[in-house]
This record gives C-alpha cells, structure tokens and sequence, in this order.
C-alpha cells in the first residue's frame, strides 16, 4: 500500500475558517496568500534589476514589468487552483507524476531558485542597513542570521499574524514610492511610450530576462499552492469554486500592488539617473548615493533605504516556507523551520560572503542581477509541470482549465523558455569565444546546457505520455456510484497519551467511544521536567510522584466502570517515550490531544503529535481542544 502524502505546511493546513456570511467578510477570511507571494516580487533583486533597466534604457522596459506582472497573475492563480482543488501542493503533484530520478533533480533545482532568492534577500538587507546606518556590508550579511527570530515568532502565532505582518511591511515600501514619485515627478509622454513593446539591444534582453526572473519567481509557485490551504472550506464544488474566485481576486490585488513597487523603482531610476544621463547606474548603493542630489531631498534617501529594508526582511519569510515546501513535497522530508532557514540562510549568506571579501562590495549589483538570471532559467521546470497539473482532469475534474485558459499559459511558458534558451546559447557561445581553453567548456558546460534542456523537454512530455497510456479515471464532482464499506475496526488495545490539562477528558472520551467493552486500555503520561530529562525513570522529585499518583487516579476511575486499563509513566522526551509505550503495548490506535509544547520548548523538541505521528505505524487519532 502507498504510503499517503502528508498534508502540504501541515501546521497550518485548513487553519483560517473561511466560512462566514458576506461577501467581504468571506473576501477578508481568504486574502493573505497572495500578499506573502506579492513580496516575493518585489525583493531586492527585482531592485537591481530594475534600477539598471530604468537607469540605461529609461522608461523602455516597463512593458516588461507589465507582462511578466501579467504572466504572473496568470500563473499564480494555476498555482493555487492547483492547492485548492486537487488539495496537493506543486512539489507534491510533481512526486507523483515524476520518476524518483527527475524528483530528485527538480528537487535541486528549486533548492538553487531558493538558495538564488535568498542571496538576493541577503544582499538587500546589508545594503539597507549599510545605507541607512553605514554598517559595513559584510558585517550586514552576517547580521541577517538573526532574522531567523523574527520568522519563528511568526510561524508560532499562526498564518494570520504572519499575514498582517507581511501588509504592514508592504504598506511602509508602497508608502515610501509614493513619495519617491513625488520627488522624482515622472514624464508622462515617455512613460506611457514605454508600454509600447520593443527591445533596444542585446544588453537589454538579458536585463528584461532578469526582469522576468526577479518578477515570475518558481518559488511562489511551489508556495502559492500551498499556502491557499491553510483556508477551512466545505469540500462541494460551489465552495471551491467560490475559493477559486476569492483566492483570483486576492492574487489580483496583491500583485498590481507589486506591479505599482516594481514600475515605481524603474520609474525613479528613468526619471533620475537616463534623464540626468547617468546610464551605467545598476548598483543599489549608487542609485541611493545619486537621489538627493538629483532630486534635491535629504528624505529620498532615507525613503528609498527604508523600503530596501521592508523589502528584504519581508521576503526572507516566503523563501523559507518555500523551502519547506519543496523539501517536504519532493522528499516527504520534515524539519523543524528553525533548521530549515537556518540551512536555507547559510546557503545564501556563503556565496555573498565569499564574494564580498574577495572582489569587494562593488560586486553586489552584480550577484543580484545574476541571481534574477538565475530564477529566470528555474522557471521552466516549474511552469510546464504546473500547466499540465492544472490541465489533467484525471487530476482537476471539471475543475481543470479550460482550452482559452490553457492556451494563454502555454505561450508565457513559450515566451519564458524561448527567452531562456537564447539567453543560455548566447552566453555559452560568448564564453567559448572568448575562453582560452574552450575545449574546457565543451567538456563541463555544454553538456550541463544539453542535460537540462533534455530534461525539460522530458517534463514537458512525459505527462502527455502517461495520460495516453493510463485508463480514465472518475472524475472529480461526478455522479456518485455504489460505495461498499467493510466492517468497522475493532480495536483491541487503544494507547491513550493525557498530559493532565484540560483536553484530557475530552482525549479519554473519543477514545472509550472508539473501544468495545472487550477494548484494553494504556494511559500514557510522560515526565517532561529538567530532571526527568537528565535522570530518566532515576528522577525521584515532587512533579514525578504528583504525575504517578494522578496516572493511577485515572486507571482505578476508569477500572471502577468495568474498564480494562493498563498504565505507562515515562521520563524525559515525549517523542520518544510515546512511540516506545505504543509498540511495547502492541496498540492497534493512539489517541492523544493536539496541544503540543509552548513556545521555546517547541523550538526545541518540535511539535509533539507531529513526531509521534511520524513514528508509530498504527492509525493515530488526534483530538483538538475546544
């Protein structure tokens, strides 16, 4: 039997109640997803990126900005049709339909559009800093270790506080544009010719392709499908379709709000650095050091370096729920979001840093254009599998896209690859042309150039194979046909783990209720003090007796209703003593309470029902308080 897959951010899946009555109190309940996807499209490095497109080719490139916002919007909105009526996540549906082979390699692929987001985070925020408080960069990159605080804090509230903190943050970049374009006072003639389609050099495709990729990010894809369950819906077709409609307009407001950001950057720089002729601005440092003067303001500046810092710290969050995502979706792999950013962090923090002392802090604008480009050549082994997800109605049922839909995606994924690939060929044909030893190169990057369009072209076709060569299944909301149910467990021996707090008669209550008067019953109690954890079952304090004597409390209340009880006291970790009762006991059903521990201990021993979950092989049957 295959094993199931474990619900997407399982701490915070279906935990936002979507049922209410109104059409804006309904709206409210399902807006937030899209705003921790918007931050990503506007993070540091769509600042480099725009600020060199904006500085050498004025206002040129902003239908840029507006297609790839649009392309977005589109591809987003399969994202989380995909979470929302198929109930996988991208990297869950793509273990499924993939071999372990190519998991594993889309895996590292988007482990590097990660690790690229991330450096791009990174180097944000040490600029910002450096501009704001003359930190010195280096020094700013190790200082963003500590951010890791600010997301846990977050996490540990739940998805609405973490949601309200993101707006906040986008409130103060949208507020500090707003008044940089007071400022900069744009032309409107030239600004409205710029949405007028046009490439005007070589150098200006590999800058619009960074657009593409600081703007069309693979791993809001991955997140955007999962963070749209964390909403409680009823499962008929009326309410997903209604989810559907909610989470679009959600989407919608959110990223024409990163549109206004991202055009507002390329505008300053147009209105400022091109009018003042200055075109070779591209780093973050010069475009801040040039605005007073240019604009005549001290608070310019100040302005612009306040936004750099909202905007780094605010995508720092939806980079590691992305990586947990992914790492979960591709290797059923759970790990605490602590170590999870931290290792997430580290990667990015190595590059910056070796960077840095080597060539100097000049290389900066650099590294964030490059780790655009970087994301730019990720998008297509997300885009095509996501497309063919949405499209399956093996998958979707009547929910699948439809053809106007499907064609529309199709040509931003064309428009994606085609510029990719002209990208790739006319770097590789430049580096060749001008190494001194390109036999080198047709040994190491060619073949690595090769392997990947090979396997992309492999993405795109093997689910048009496998749909051919499998039978058609139900779909999904048809006519229900005759359903045979086998006879009800019976369960012979139920392990029951109280914790002596309030959820404890209602944990004993769902599990006499699934017992017969023949069912033997284990309460399970752990000892979880200091010294429990030091000593073990040696201990012999006060909480110990106190615990042993409530234990026997409850065995001789329920012996006294006729009830077989046995009983288990263990020391020191839950995790571990739980899952050892359980086995020892030879349960066929655990039933415990889903309060796990408080804040710090969580950080260190995890969530509990999570990890015992995890190790028992027997139904685990979790009662929530309330």
């Amino acid at each position: 039997m295959a094993t199931p897959i474990p619900r997407s951010l399982e701490e915070v899946n279906a935990s936002v109640e979507t049922r209410k009555k109104g059409f804006f109190r309904k709206l409210f309940a399902f807006m937030g997803p899209a705003y921790l996807i918007s931050v990503g499209y506007m993070d540091p490095g769509n600042w480099a990126t725009d600020i060199a497109g904006g500085s050498r080719y004025g206002y040129a490139l902003i239908w840029v900005l507006l297609m790839s916002n649009l392309m977005a919007l589109l591809l987003q909105s399969l994202s989380s049709r995909l979470g929302i009526v198929s109930g996988r996540d991208l990297a869950q549906a793509s273990k499924e339909t993939y071999g372990r082979a190519t998991n594993m390699v889309l895996y590292l692929l988007a482990e590097i559009a990660i690790a690229a987001t991330d450096l791009a985070e990174v180097l944000g925020m040490a600029i910002g800093l450096q501009l704001l408080f003359g930190l010195p960069l280096l020094y700013g990159v190790l200082l963003t270790f500590l951010d890791t605080i600010i997301l846990l804090l977050l996490i540990h509230r739940g998805m609405r506080i973490m949601e309200a903190f993101i707006v906040g943050l986008i409130g103060i970049i949208g507020l500090a544009f707003l008044v940089e374009m007071f400022f900069a006072q744009p032309q409107i003639g030239p600004l409205a010719a710029g949405f007028i389609p046009r490439i005007p050099d070589e150098s200006a495709l590999y800058i619009a392709i960074g657009i593409i990729g600081a703007t069309v990010m693979p791993h809001n894809l991955y997140l955007h499908s999962s963070l749209v369950q964390s909403r409680k819906f009823d499962p008929g077709l009326s309410a997903i379709k209604g989810a559907l409609r909610f989470n679009f307009i959600d989407s919608a407001i959110a990223l024409n709000m990163a549109f206004f950001v991202n055009a507002a950057i390329l505008i300053l720089a147009a209105a400022t650095f091109y009018r003042a002729g200055m075109y070779e601005v591209s780093e973050i440092q010069d475009a801040h050091r040039f605005l007073q003067p240019l604009l005549g303001s001290k608070l310019a500046p100040i302005f612009f370096a306040v936004a750099l810092i909202a905007a780094g710290q605010s995508s720092t969050l939806t980079g590691t729920l992305a990586g947990q995502v992914v790492m979960e979706g591709y290797l059923n792999l759970r790990i605490h979001p602590w170590i999870r950013r931290l290792i997430t962090r580290t990667l990015a923090i190595i590059p910056a840093v070796v960077a840095i002392v080597i060539l100097g802090e000049q290389v900066t604008g650099e590294l964030l254009i490059l780790s655009q480009v970087i994301l730019s050549l990720q998008l297509g082994f997300a885009i095509i599998p996501l497309i063919h997800f949405v499209s399956d109605r093996r998958r979707m049922g009547k929910l699948a896209i439809g053809p106007a839909i499907k064609i529309l995606s199709w040509l931003a994924a064309l428009i994606i690859v085609g510029l990719n690939v002209k990208l790739a060929i006319d770097e590789i044909s430049s580096w060749i042309t001008t190494s001194r030893s390109p036999i080198m190169l047709w040994l190491t990057i060619v073949p690595v150039a090769l392997g990947a369009g090979a396997l992309l072209l492999y993405v795109a076709l093997a689910p048009l194979v496998q749909s051919f060569l499998q039978e058609p299944r139900t779909r999904l909301h048809s006519s229900p046909g005759v359903i045979s149910f086998p006879p009800p467990k019976q369960f012979k021996k139920i392990a029951v783990a109280i914790d002596f707090s309030d959820i404890d008669e209602q944990t004993l209550q769902y599990a006499l209720s699934l017992g017969t008067p023949e069912t033997t019953y284990l309460l399970i109690h752990v000892v979880e003090s200091a010294g429990a954890l030091l000593l073990g079952d040696e201990i012999r304090d006060k909480e110990a007796g106190d615990d042993a004597e409530r234990l026997q409390y409850y065995a001789r209340e329920l012996a006294g209703r006729g009830i077989k009880v046995e009983t288990f006291l263990g020391f020191g970790n839950p995790k571990r003593s739980i899952p050892r009762a359980v086995n020892e006991f030879g349960a066929g059903l655990l039933v415990l309470g889903a309060h796990g521990h408080r804040f710090f201990k969580d950080l260190i021993f995890g969530t509990t029902v999570d990890s015992v979950r995890h190790n028992v092989n027997i139904p685990v049957f979790i009662v929530r308080e309330g």
